[in-house]
């Protein structure tokens, strides 16, 4: 998720939360006002013909043509005494000038008069319905609502991307920005402070990058040049040394042991140092490529070494599996796919690849399967196989993952199943 629609997600839900509560507080507040009004109405009603009671005049009758009514009766003294003097209620009642039931204020008051009797007063007046208020406050309040998070958001969105401007500019730099490239200087020019010392930091760790990624392409290049010399030279000493005539049965296979031993050395030197170079992303040059025609253009050659031991390859194509990838890596990619097949595999078995536009699938005939959690790591060997260095596998994984792809391993019915994938880069 980006941070400008976490933001906004979370003042619409701080915002729900605020004016729910000030919805709640909002209602009771209105109906405590107008039941104090009410109340006070009730009051001076009562009070008038309590007065009028006790001084002996006449009563008005119940329904003096307005919305106020009261009933007036005797109740025992005991009842008095269990009943408080003064009661508040709210009623549905029947309006009699309205010939209607409606909510209703009800005022209760217990009186004794000069002669030891015992009154109770009733007096109610039609007040406003809870219901129907409830109902006109939510509809305001989310009228209000919609109104606010539109305002709110259109305020947010304008002051976030005028404020987080110069963090955008920064993010698409360093999107831009490669190892080893030309790369176009950061013009992100602010007057805040934080976003300047972040611009100075960035360019501080680009700039350090940047030196230690010609450090290492050149310590890799020396590397190279160094190592594999002096390995050359020794084969090509060990290769006149067993030209020689004079050398016995037992010291001749001596020679071919070290000369094996040498040549594995090279493999594994030239395997290290290309592994060195694909995690330091020295391969900056790509380009789209098609799989299928790399394949076709290795399957051929490796079809002799597979007749050797009778295993059969059989091609399926769905579609086009195309990359954007450097070509030597793709050749590593694919060239180590079908070594692996080869050495993995067992004399008479077959190897199947299947190709559609979103994978890549090889798999062969195995005795046993391969630790799914190790099958990638350097030098790991599930059997030692001969001429087998153990970066094979290792190599593939890097370079499926410095190129945005994912490769998978299963074992099911007696199969090595290896399958690579595209990977949705945000």
């Amino acid at each position: 998720m980006k941070l400008f629609h976490l933001v906004l997600w979370r003042i619409s839900l701080a915002l729900i939360v605020v004016l729910t509560v000030w919805a709640g507080f909002f209602y009771m507040a209105v109906v405590e006002e107008v039941n104090d009004e009410v109340d006070d109405t009730l009051e001076d009603y009562s009070e008038g013909l309590i007065i009028r009671a006790l001084s002996g005049e006449d009563m008005p009758t119940a329904s003096n043509g307005s919305n106020n009514q009261y009933y007036l009766y005797e109740v025992s003294e005991s009842y008095a005494a269990s009943h408080p003097q003064i009661t508040y209620r709210d009623e549905m009642v029947f309006i009699t000038e309205k010939s209607e039931t409606e909510p209703a204020r009800v005022l209760i008051t217990i009186f004794r008069t000069e002669d030891e009797r015992y009154m109770e007063l009733v007096v109610y007046t039609p007040t406003i319905e809870k219901l129907d208020l409830l109902r006109a406050i939510l509809g305001w309040i989310i009228f209000l609502y919609v109104l606010l998070l539109l305002i709110i958001l259109s305020i947010n969105i304008w002051v976030f991307r005028k404020n987080m401007k110069p963090l955008y500019v920064l993010l698409k730099w360093l999107d831009t920005s490669q190892l080893g490239k030309k790369n176009e200087p950061l013009e992100n020019t602010t007057k805040i402070t934080e976003f300047r010392k972040l611009n100075a930091a960035t360019m501080a760790f680009a700039e350090r990058g940047e030196k230690l990624f010609e450090q290492q392409k050149t310590f890799i290049g020396n590397a190279s040049h160094e190592m594999q010399t002096p390995l050359a030279i020794c084969r090509n000493r060990l290769e006149m040394l067993m030209e020689d005539e004079t050398l016995t049965e037992h010291q001749l296979n001596e020679l071919i042991k070290t000369h094996q031993t040498l040549e594995n050395l090279t493999r594994m030197n030239r395997s290290l140092l290309l592994l060195c170079k694909i995690e330091n992303g020295q391969f900056v040059d790509t380009r789209s490529v098609c799989l299928n025609d790399i394949l076709a253009h290795y399957l051929d050659d490796y079809k002799e070494v597979y007749a050797y031991r009778n295993i059969t390859v059989t091609v399926t194509t769905d579609s086009s599996f195309c990359v954007e990838m450097n070509d030597s890596l793709v050749s590593v990619l694919v060239t180590n796919l079908l070594k692996n097949s080869f050495v993995h595999n067992i004399d008479g078995g077959f190897i199947y690849i299947k190709i559609t536009a979103n994978t890549f699938e090889i798999s062969n005939t195995g005795e046993k399967p391969l630790d799914r959690e190790r099958i990638f790591e350097r030098f790991y060997q599930g059997q030692k196989k001969e001429g087998s260095t153990g970066l094979g596998l290792a190599l593939v994984d890097s370079i499926c993952k410095a190129n945005h792809l994912k490769i998978d391993y299963t074992y099911v019915e007696n199969r090595h199943i290896f399958t690579i994938s595209k990977q949705n880069s945000e």
